[in-house]
């Protein structure tokens, strides 16, 4: 695998966690009651899927190749992008800190 593939894939596993780690609207805009909800999170996690999909189209265009993408290949890459946001999730929801 070159380098591009391994850059997408620690991007992804990144931004796929960064919804889980902050109280902010894309890292950026405070929520007026200070807690973001889990359709929030939702909603930014699908947002941050495009961007690394659009990063990752950029690297595959930049090495002169691009492929047809079908279906298939977007439910997989989501599927993997949600099994990458697991750990932030467990932390975020699962694990009880005291």
């Amino acid at each position: 695998m070159s380098a591009a593939g391994w850059f997408i894939v620690l991007l992804a596993v990144v931004f796929a966690n960064l919804p889980f780690a902050n109280q902010r609207l894309l890292c950026v805009v405070p929520f007026r009651s200070g807690r973001k909800s889990a359709w929030w999170r939702l909603a930014e996690l699908i947002v941050y899927y495009f961007v690394v999909g659009a990063v990752g189209r950029a690297l595959e265009a930049q090495a002169g190749n691009l492929f047809p993408l079908g279906w298939q290949f977007y439910a997989i890459t989501f599927c993997l992008f949600l099994v990458f946001a697991f750990p932030g999730y467990t932390v975020r929801y699962l694990v009880k800190f005291r």
